[in-house]
Formats: structure tokens, sequence, C-alpha cells
């Protein structure tokens, strides 16, 4: 990191991202289109993260999304399925839908506060188990303790650690104090090899806001300008209804442009958003997942 604070501007005009945020959401029905919903929907990460998940829990999900085409056949599929280590194979074993992910968490998820070695070993665990993508959670307490070496080293070995797995590293954002600090954490998580920014875990008060995608995808704009390099975005947090899909594509879109728009650099964690994206595609109520 010895170059790292002289490459980049870190400063963020919080007035201009309200200002292109509120533009943004006003504008919402020009982005509102079949394709764009179906674009929408392919990219969700269909998430279950709770104590109360059972292996019954992933082969339920991992059945539906297996079978999700045959019921929907002019819809694409989700972009992954998000579960806790525990149940990885038993999604694996039931997940028969090709193109679908599986993604996890670990590191000591939600909170971070483990040690290191755990964080290496539960994450290259994970990957052995068969997971496709793991999300981990920056470790928020340096980073607020302004020890940016510790946050970057974490994450640059836990990517050594899973190899070709998809990383993810989770900023949450709810918990930074300024735009320009979250710009900061998804700039140290790219230069340590973050393949996804994502902003929440879900289990604080404060989710996923179209402001806190809007600074990170212009920090991921910087970056690939720097390297080439595409990095993906994950709004994740209190992504439940359309609206909520249709402001994080437009962010995409208009900061990032048309190659971000597919699952490979957009996701959305979510478990309400599949059922509300296909009832309003359909124009009924739809409760599958």
């Amino acid at each position: 990191m010895d170059d790292f604070f002289d490459q980049y501007d870190f400063d963020v005009n919080d007035a201009e991202v309200e200002y292109e945020v509120d533009l943004l959401k006003s504008k919402l029905d020009d982005l509102r289109s079949i394709d764009a919903l179906k674009t929408c929907f392919s990219c969700i990460d269909l998430t279950s993260l709770n104590t109360t998940d059972t292996l019954e829990t992933g082969k339920n999900l991992a059945e539906k999304v297996s079978r999700f085409q045959k019921d929907f056949p002019y819809m694409p599929n989700v972009g992954a399925i998000c579960i806790y280590p525990s149940l990885i194979n038993e999604v694996r074993k039931n997940l028969k839908a090709k193109d679908v992910k599986i993604a996890t968490v670990t590191a000591g998820f939600p909170h971070s506060q483990t040690f290191l070695d755990i964080k290496l070993s539960e994450s290259q665990m994970a990957v052995e188990e068969g997971a496709d993508e793991v999300d981990i959670v920056m470790s928020v307490g340096r980073f607020l303790e302004e020890d940016y070496e510790t946050v970057y080293n974490e994450i640059a070995q836990i990517k050594d650690a899973i190899g070709d797995a998809h990383l993810k590293v989770i900023l949450e954002t709810g918990t930074l104090p300024t735009y320009s600090s979250i710009r900061l954490a998804a700039l140290i998580a790219m230069e340590a090899g973050a393949d996804f920014v994502k902003t929440s875990t879900g289990k604080i008060n404060v989710g996923a806001t179209p402001q806190a995608v809007y600074v990170m995808a212009q920090a991921v704009k910087d970056y690939y300008d720097r390297t080439e390099r595409m990095v993906g975005i994950k709004p994740a947090g209190g992504v439940v209804t359309t609206n909520d899909a249709l402001t994080y594509y437009g962010i995409m879109k208009t900061v990032l442009g048309e190659d971000w728009l597919n699952n490979e650099y957009f996701r959305l964690g979510a478990s309400r958003l599949a059922n509300n994206l296909l009832s309003d595609i359909k124009e009924e109520p739809v409760e599958y997942f």
C-alpha cells in the first residue's frame, strides 16, 4: 500500500452525491421495462442467512432454483444462492441449475471480529466444500482506527486463500461515517483483490443506500480507469422492492455503463425481492421463493 494514497483522490462531494441520486430516482419510470426487471432478477443472490436455517432450508432453496426455469420459461434464473457455510454441501447436492453460483459468508460473518487464521481457514474450507463465491466483512473496527494496512492485508490473504473463487468484500457502509470513508474502503478492498464490493450484511439497522452505492460505483469506475480490471458491486440489506432494484440498476448503468449490467458484475443481495420482481413482471402476485 506504499503508493496507494498517491493514486486516488479520496474526497467526495456530498452535495453532488445527493443531487445525482435524487435525479436518478426522479427518472425511475424511464428505466422501467420488462428487460430491465429481468436483468435485475438475474442479478439476485437469493439469500437465507438466518439463525434458524436448517439443511432443509438449503435443500428447498436449491430445488426451487433448479426447477425455476421450467416453471417460468420466459425468465432468466437468479445469479446465486447465498447461504451459511454449513448449508453449502446441501445446496450443492440439490442444485441442478448450472449457471447459478453458490455463495457463502465466511471470515467471522457478520462482524469480522475473530482471528485471521480462522478467517482464512473458514474461507478456504467453504471453497473446498463447493462455494463459488465468498462474501466477507471488512474489518470495520480496524478501518475506523485507520489501520488500513491490516484491512488491506486481511482481504489480500483471504483472496489468496480462496484461489479462483470470487471474493465479495462487505464494507458495512451503514457503519462508515462519511461518503469519503465509503470511497476509501471500496478502493482498499479493490486494491487488495476484491472481485466485488458489497454494501452490507443486512444484520444492522442501516443496509444498502443509493448514496453508498453511487459512491462505490464512482470508486469502481476510477479503479477501472487506472487498472482496467472490472470489479462488481452488490447492494444488500433492505433491497426489497422493484424500485429498490431499479434504483441500483440505474446507478450501475449511469456511472459504469452497460458492461456492468449483468450478474458477472452486478448482484442484489435479497430474499424478498425475487417474488416482488416476479409479481411485477407477471402483473399478478407470485409467491415462489
